[in-house]
Protein backbone atom coordinates (compact mmCIF):
# COMPACT_ATOMS: atom_id res chain seq x y z
CA UNK A 1 0.00 0.00 0.00
CA UNK A 2 2.81 2.43 0.82
CA UNK A 3 4.45 1.71 -2.52
CA UNK A 4 1.20 2.37 -4.37
CA UNK A 5 0.69 5.58 -2.42
CA UNK A 6 4.17 6.79 -3.31
CA UNK A 7 3.74 5.90 -6.98
CA UNK A 8 0.24 7.22 -7.61
CA UNK A 9 -0.53 9.75 -4.90
CA UNK A 10 -0.32 13.30 -6.18
CA UNK A 11 -1.05 16.78 -4.97
CA UNK A 12 -0.99 19.57 -7.54
CA UNK A 13 0.65 17.18 -9.93
CA UNK A 14 3.56 16.27 -7.62
CA UNK A 15 4.26 12.81 -6.27
CA UNK A 16 3.57 12.46 -2.55
CA UNK A 17 5.43 10.03 -0.32
CA UNK A 18 3.80 8.51 2.76
CA UNK A 19 4.81 10.10 6.07
CA UNK A 20 7.89 8.67 7.70
CA UNK A 21 6.56 9.22 11.24
CA UNK A 22 3.63 10.70 13.16
CA UNK A 23 3.71 13.04 16.14
CA UNK A 24 0.56 13.64 18.17
CA UNK A 25 0.24 16.43 20.74
CA UNK A 26 -2.48 16.52 23.40
CA UNK A 27 -2.70 19.44 25.78
CA UNK A 28 -3.99 18.40 29.20
CA UNK A 29 -7.64 18.98 30.05
CA UNK A 30 -8.89 21.66 32.41
CA UNK A 31 -7.30 21.53 35.87
CA UNK A 32 -8.94 22.47 39.16
CA UNK A 33 -6.84 25.66 39.25
CA UNK A 34 -7.87 26.53 35.68
CA UNK A 35 -11.40 26.23 37.01
CA UNK A 36 -10.58 28.62 39.87
CA UNK A 37 -8.84 31.07 37.52
CA UNK A 38 -5.47 30.79 39.29
CA UNK A 39 -1.98 30.97 37.81
CA UNK A 40 -0.77 27.36 37.89
CA UNK A 41 2.58 26.84 36.17
CA UNK A 42 4.54 24.10 37.95
CA UNK A 43 2.02 23.63 40.77
CA UNK A 44 0.97 19.99 40.61
CA UNK A 45 -2.83 20.14 40.58
CA UNK A 46 -5.38 17.60 39.41
CA UNK A 47 -7.68 17.61 36.43
CA UNK A 48 -11.20 18.90 37.02
CA UNK A 49 -14.21 16.80 36.04
CA UNK A 50 -14.35 18.73 32.79
CA UNK A 51 -10.63 18.08 32.28
CA UNK A 52 -11.21 14.33 32.57
CA UNK A 53 -14.04 14.60 30.04
CA UNK A 54 -11.81 16.55 27.63
CA UNK A 55 -9.01 13.98 27.87
CA UNK A 56 -11.51 11.16 27.42
CA UNK A 57 -12.90 12.78 24.27
CA UNK A 58 -9.34 13.14 22.95
CA UNK A 59 -8.69 9.45 23.55
CA UNK A 60 -11.87 8.53 21.71
CA UNK A 61 -10.72 10.58 18.70
CA UNK A 62 -7.35 8.83 18.76
CA UNK A 63 -9.07 5.45 18.68
CA UNK A 64 -11.40 6.51 15.86
CA UNK A 65 -8.39 7.69 13.85
CA UNK A 66 -6.64 4.34 14.41
CA UNK A 67 -3.45 5.96 15.66
CA UNK A 68 -1.13 3.39 17.23
CA UNK A 69 1.61 4.81 19.45
CA UNK A 70 5.04 3.32 19.95
CA UNK A 71 6.04 5.62 22.82
CA UNK A 72 4.52 8.49 24.82
CA UNK A 73 6.13 11.48 26.52
CA UNK A 74 4.59 13.59 29.27
CA UNK A 75 5.62 16.04 31.97
CA UNK A 76 6.23 15.60 35.68
CA UNK A 77 2.85 17.15 36.49
CA UNK A 78 -0.15 14.96 37.22
CA UNK A 79 -2.63 16.86 35.03
CA UNK A 80 -0.56 15.99 31.95
CA UNK A 81 0.19 12.46 33.16
CA UNK A 82 -3.48 11.78 33.83
CA UNK A 83 -4.38 13.11 30.38
CA UNK A 84 -1.78 10.81 28.84
CA UNK A 85 -3.15 7.85 30.79
CA UNK A 86 -6.74 8.60 29.78
CA UNK A 87 -5.85 8.98 26.09
CA UNK A 88 -3.96 5.68 26.09
CA UNK A 89 -6.73 3.91 28.02
CA UNK A 90 -9.51 5.18 25.77
CA UNK A 91 -7.56 4.16 22.68
CA UNK A 92 -6.78 0.74 24.19
CA UNK A 93 -3.02 1.28 24.26
CA UNK A 94 -2.17 0.96 27.94
CA UNK A 95 0.95 -1.06 27.11
CA UNK A 96 2.66 1.91 25.42
CA UNK A 97 5.81 2.96 27.34
CA UNK A 98 5.49 6.43 28.91
CA UNK A 99 8.50 8.69 29.54
CA UNK A 100 8.03 11.46 32.13
CA UNK A 101 10.33 14.46 31.90
CA UNK A 102 10.29 17.86 33.64
CA UNK A 103 11.33 19.53 30.39
CA UNK A 104 7.74 19.10 29.18
CA UNK A 105 6.39 20.93 32.23
CA UNK A 106 4.25 24.01 31.82
CA UNK A 107 5.87 27.43 31.87
CA UNK A 108 6.86 28.39 35.44
CA UNK A 109 4.86 31.45 36.41
CA UNK A 110 7.18 32.43 39.27
CA UNK A 111 5.69 34.62 41.98
CA UNK A 112 2.32 34.64 40.18
CA UNK A 113 1.67 30.96 40.86
CA UNK A 114 -1.34 30.43 43.08
CA UNK A 115 -2.60 33.99 42.57
CA UNK A 116 -6.02 34.84 41.20
CA UNK A 117 -5.67 36.34 37.73
CA UNK A 118 -8.19 39.11 38.24
CA UNK A 119 -6.63 40.09 41.56
CA UNK A 120 -3.21 40.11 39.88
CA UNK A 121 -4.50 42.60 37.32
CA UNK A 122 -5.77 44.80 40.13
CA UNK A 123 -2.41 44.60 41.93
CA UNK A 124 0.01 45.08 39.02
CA UNK A 125 -2.13 46.66 36.34
CA UNK A 126 -3.57 45.29 33.13
CA UNK A 127 -0.61 46.34 30.94
CA UNK A 128 1.99 44.63 33.14
CA UNK A 129 0.04 41.38 33.44
CA UNK A 130 -0.58 41.28 29.68
CA UNK A 131 3.14 41.72 29.12
CA UNK A 132 3.98 38.83 31.43
CA UNK A 133 1.39 36.57 29.86
CA UNK A 134 1.63 37.43 26.18
CA UNK A 135 5.20 38.51 25.51
CA UNK A 136 7.75 36.02 24.23
CA UNK A 137 10.75 36.98 26.35
CA UNK A 138 9.57 38.84 29.48
CA UNK A 139 9.12 36.57 32.52
CA UNK A 140 7.01 37.40 35.59
CA UNK A 141 8.71 38.06 38.95
CA UNK A 142 10.55 34.99 40.28
CA UNK A 143 9.30 32.94 43.19
CA UNK A 144 11.08 33.31 46.51
CA UNK A 145 13.98 30.85 47.02
CA UNK A 146 12.88 28.08 49.36
CA UNK A 147 9.19 28.93 49.00
CA UNK A 148 6.46 26.42 48.23
CA UNK A 149 6.72 27.28 44.52
CA UNK A 150 10.50 26.85 44.30
CA UNK A 151 11.14 23.58 42.40
CA UNK A 152 14.57 23.33 44.04
CA UNK A 153 12.86 22.30 47.29
CA UNK A 154 10.16 20.16 45.68
CA UNK A 155 10.77 16.41 46.22
CA UNK A 156 9.44 15.83 42.71
CA UNK A 157 12.67 17.27 41.30
CA UNK A 158 15.18 15.90 43.79
CA UNK A 159 17.10 14.13 41.01
CA UNK A 160 17.28 17.20 38.77
CA UNK A 161 20.26 19.57 38.80
CA UNK A 162 19.02 22.64 40.73
CA UNK A 163 20.78 24.86 38.18
CA UNK A 164 18.33 23.55 35.56
CA UNK A 165 15.23 24.41 37.60
CA UNK A 166 13.54 27.78 36.98
CA UNK A 167 12.21 30.35 39.42
CA UNK A 168 10.15 32.01 36.66
CA UNK A 169 9.93 31.62 32.88
CA UNK A 170 8.85 33.45 29.77
CA UNK A 171 7.77 31.49 26.70
CA UNK A 172 11.30 31.77 25.30
CA UNK A 173 12.66 29.99 28.39
CA UNK A 174 10.09 27.23 28.00
CA UNK A 175 11.03 26.70 24.35
CA UNK A 176 14.71 26.45 25.26
CA UNK A 177 13.90 23.96 28.04
CA UNK A 178 11.90 21.67 25.73
CA UNK A 179 14.26 21.44 22.76
CA UNK A 180 16.99 19.33 24.42
CA UNK A 181 14.38 16.63 25.13
CA UNK A 182 13.40 16.77 21.46
CA UNK A 183 17.02 16.28 20.41
CA UNK A 184 17.77 13.55 22.94
CA UNK A 185 14.66 11.36 22.83
CA UNK A 186 11.68 12.52 20.77
CA UNK A 187 13.48 13.13 17.46
CA UNK A 188 15.41 9.82 17.60
CA UNK A 189 12.13 7.91 18.09
CA UNK A 190 10.57 9.73 15.15
CA UNK A 191 13.67 9.12 13.02
CA UNK A 192 13.05 5.40 13.53
CA UNK A 193 9.60 5.86 11.98
CA UNK A 194 7.71 5.61 15.26
CA UNK A 195 4.37 7.20 16.13
CA UNK A 196 4.87 9.38 19.19
CA UNK A 197 2.39 10.88 21.66
CA UNK A 198 3.29 14.02 23.62
CA UNK A 199 0.76 14.79 26.36
CA UNK A 200 1.86 18.07 27.87
CA UNK A 201 0.91 21.72 28.42
CA UNK A 202 -0.02 24.74 26.33
CA UNK A 203 3.38 26.40 26.46
CA UNK A 204 5.59 23.31 26.24
CA UNK A 205 3.62 22.20 23.19
CA UNK A 206 3.94 25.72 21.78
CA UNK A 207 7.69 25.37 22.14
CA UNK A 208 7.79 22.20 20.07
CA UNK A 209 5.43 23.38 17.32
CA UNK A 210 7.38 26.65 17.12
CA UNK A 211 10.45 24.58 16.30
CA UNK A 212 8.64 22.18 13.95
CA UNK A 213 6.87 24.86 11.92
CA UNK A 214 9.58 27.50 12.27
CA UNK A 215 7.07 29.97 13.71
CA UNK A 216 8.31 33.46 14.54
CA UNK A 217 8.61 34.74 18.10
CA UNK A 218 5.83 37.25 17.50
CA UNK A 219 3.44 34.73 15.98
CA UNK A 220 3.93 31.85 18.43
CA UNK A 221 2.45 33.84 21.32
CA UNK A 222 -0.85 33.86 19.41
CA UNK A 223 -0.95 30.13 18.64
CA UNK A 224 -3.52 28.44 20.86
CA UNK A 225 -3.52 24.71 21.54
CA UNK A 226 -7.00 23.59 22.64
CA UNK A 227 -7.35 21.31 25.66
CA UNK A 228 -7.87 17.62 25.03
CA UNK A 229 -8.01 17.84 21.23
CA UNK A 230 -5.25 15.79 19.53
CA UNK A 231 -3.02 17.68 17.11
CA UNK A 232 -1.50 15.31 14.55
CA UNK A 233 1.67 15.97 12.56
CA UNK A 234 2.86 13.86 9.64
CA UNK A 235 6.65 14.11 9.28
CA UNK A 236 8.97 13.20 6.43
CA UNK A 237 12.26 11.34 6.82
CA UNK A 238 14.00 14.62 7.73
CA UNK A 239 11.34 15.21 10.42
CA UNK A 240 9.92 18.13 8.47
CA UNK A 241 6.15 18.61 8.79
CA UNK A 242 3.98 17.55 5.87
CA UNK A 243 1.21 20.13 5.83
CA UNK A 244 -2.24 18.61 6.36
CA UNK A 245 -5.03 19.76 4.00
CA UNK A 246 -7.05 20.97 7.01
CA UNK A 247 -4.12 22.67 8.76
CA UNK A 248 -4.57 26.25 9.98
CA UNK A 249 -1.45 28.36 9.43
CA UNK A 250 1.07 28.67 10.92
CA UNK A 251 0.55 25.08 12.10
CA UNK A 252 1.09 22.18 9.68
CA UNK A 253 -0.69 19.62 11.83
CA UNK A 254 -4.40 18.86 11.94
CA UNK A 255 -6.77 18.70 14.92
CA UNK A 256 -8.93 15.61 15.38
CA UNK A 257 -12.63 15.94 16.12
CA UNK A 258 -15.99 17.08 14.85
CA UNK A 259 -15.59 20.43 13.11
CA UNK A 260 -19.00 21.74 14.20
CA UNK A 261 -18.40 20.85 17.84
CA UNK A 262 -14.97 22.48 17.77
CA UNK A 263 -16.39 25.64 16.21
CA UNK A 264 -19.07 25.82 18.91
CA UNK A 265 -16.43 25.46 21.62
CA UNK A 266 -14.36 28.19 19.97
CA UNK A 267 -17.24 30.65 20.05
CA UNK A 268 -18.00 29.91 23.69
CA UNK A 269 -14.41 30.22 24.86
CA UNK A 270 -13.71 33.32 22.79
CA UNK A 271 -16.14 35.18 25.07
CA UNK A 272 -14.45 33.97 28.26
CA UNK A 273 -10.69 34.36 27.82
CA UNK A 274 -10.18 38.05 28.58
CA UNK A 275 -8.79 39.21 31.91
CA UNK A 276 -9.84 42.80 31.36
CA UNK A 277 -11.60 44.82 28.68
CA UNK A 278 -11.10 48.60 28.56
CA UNK A 279 -9.90 48.50 32.14
CA UNK A 280 -12.99 46.65 33.42
CA UNK A 281 -12.43 43.18 34.83
CA UNK A 282 -14.44 40.37 33.31
CA UNK A 283 -14.66 36.66 33.87
CA UNK A 284 -11.62 34.71 32.63
CA UNK A 285 -11.75 31.01 31.87
CA UNK A 286 -8.68 29.19 30.51
CA UNK A 287 -10.25 25.72 30.45
CA UNK A 288 -10.07 25.54 26.66
CA UNK A 289 -8.69 27.82 24.01
CA UNK A 290 -9.73 28.63 20.43
CA UNK A 291 -8.22 26.78 17.52
CA UNK A 292 -7.73 29.75 15.27
CA UNK A 293 -4.51 31.74 15.36
CA UNK A 294 -5.25 35.36 16.29
CA UNK A 295 -2.43 37.74 15.45
CA UNK A 296 -3.94 41.14 16.18
CA UNK A 297 -5.43 40.50 19.63
CA UNK A 298 -4.02 37.23 21.03
CA UNK A 299 -6.14 35.53 23.66
CA UNK A 300 -4.74 34.76 27.07
CA UNK A 301 -1.93 32.24 27.23
CA UNK A 302 -2.35 29.06 29.19
CA UNK A 303 -1.32 28.64 32.77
Amino acid sequence: MKVLFALFGAVSGALVSPPHAKLVFVRHGQSVWNQLNLFTGWVDVELSELGVEEATAGGVEVKKSELHFDVAFTSMLQRAQKTCDIVLTQSEQTDVPVIKDYRLNERHYGALQGKDKKETVMQFGEAMVKQWRRSYDIPPPPCEPGSEHDPCVDPLYVDIDPASLPSAECLKDTVERCLPLWDEQIAPALSEGKTVLVAAHGNSIRGLVKFLDDISEDEITSVEIPTGIPLVYDLDAELRPIAAPSAVAPLSGTFLGDAAAIAAAQEKVAKQTAVAVDGELVEAVDAALPLEVVTEQPSEMEN
